[in-house]
């Protein structure tokens, strides 16, 4: 006997199918949600980290701003105590500066000149005197800024014809002005000591000098 299935069976398969389809979908999407959401939770916690990190090196720059400008100041008040510090040393050596300035006028000045005033003025010196010529100006200028110790950068500021004394006495010299630095014992210590010490050796050159 021959037996027929007249049952809808291909639409029970197609159910079947369907629904086995649905069920892997659901499963793909709950597979996917864990995906990002453990995917998110790495990355959240590797951006925490991070944030950790640079809120760590943010504390640590301020420190080092705070330090450095420690470091600013106490190098500042270094200077300043170290200006301090010379500028008492060159008040102790500028006690000397007129000895040497004097010493150096006698032994720079050469015949034929005569200083009738000088002036300093912090390091620069002005000099005022009569020569018998210019040329006699000219070695000045060449003694100061070659054979001196103490006195440099001689600078000519006037020369110009002038007449001294009356009559017969009357002589016709040139009136000049000069202005020369002076250097400070701490930019000539090697020099110091003899320029103190120094002793005569022979006659007082023949030029005059007279200070204010």
């Amino acid at each position: 006997m021959i037996r027929i299935n007249l049952l809808p069976h291909r639409e029970e398969r197609r159910k079947q199918r369907i629904n086995a389809f649905i069920a892997m979908m659901g499963v793909t999407a709950v597979i996917g949600a864990l995906v990002v959401l453990l995917v998110g939770a790495v990355i959240a916690n590797k951006i925490s980290a991070q944030t950790q990190r640079n809120e760590y090196i943010k504390a640590e720059n301020k420190k080092l701003d705070e330090e450095i400008k420690e470091v600013a100041t106490l190098k500042a008040e270094i200077e300043s105590l170290k200006a301090r510090q010379q500028a008492v040393e060159d008040l102790q050596g500028d006690r000397n500066q007129p000895v040497y300035l004097m010493d150096e006028l006698v032994k720079q000045v050469p015949e034929g000149v005569y200083l009738r005033a000088f002036k300093q003025e912090g390091q620069r010196v002005v000099l005022n005197g009569y020569a018998q010529s210019n040329e006699r100006v000219s070695e000045l200028l060449r003694n100061l800024g070659n054979n001196s110790s103490w006195l440099e950068r001689p600078d000519l500021i006037e020369i110009r014809a002038a007449n001294i004394g009356q009559g017969k006495d009357a002589k016709r010299v040139f009136d000049f002005t000069v202005n020369v630095g002076i250097k400070r014992p701490r930019d000539n210590d090697q020099l110091a000591g003899p320029k103190l010490t120094e002793k005569p050796t022979g006659p007082t050159p023949a030029a005059s000098v007279q200070p204010k």
